[in-house]
């Protein structure tokens, strides 16, 4: 399932990631569901970036752990990420991220990895395109664009 050059051929470095993403989910706050998540993001030059679900009273504010990360990274001046590994508490199946996580990851590419766990640090690995088959990416935008000049 790891393709060359993808971060199973580092196991020590997608180790910290996933020891991240689950270090990451103990600070989240969720008063509301109780459920705790928490997403490590690396970036291409080796940086990690930690995020956790934050929730609100009104529940359409909420923000997942997934974008919190690339929300972080994304404001330091990080476009380009190499993987992303997801917790929560968890233990029958893998966390996976919402419809809304899936279209925010796309949107800084679709060939990084995605590293979904269990709570005992197990995980299944894709890529965020195959998380988001046909997908709505900006480069439909820009195509749209061009053809109404």
């Amino acid at each position: 399932m790891s393709a060359p050059g993808g971060l199973e051929d580092t196991p020590q470095l997608l180790d910290e990631l996933i020891q991240k993403c689950f270090k990451a989910k103990e600070k989240a706050y969720n008063p509301y569901s109780k459920f705790r998540v928490g997403a490590a993001l690396l970036t291409e030059g080796g940086q990690i970036f930690t995020g956790c679900n934050v929730e609100n009273a009104s529940y359409g504010l909420c923000i997942c752990a997934e974008r919190t990360a690339i929300c972080k990274a994304v404001s330091e001046g990080y476009r380009s990420f190499k993987a992303i590994a997801v917790s929560s508490d968890m233990t029958e199946k893998f966390i996976s991220p919402c419809g809304n996580c899936r279209q925010f990851m796309i949107e800084f590419g679709g060939d990084y990895e995605v590293f979904l766990t269990k709570g005992d640090g197990s995980y299944q690995r894709h890529l965020v395109r195959d998380l988001l088959p046909h997908s709505f990416e900006s480069g439909d935008l820009i195509e749209f664009q061009q053809k109404q000049q």
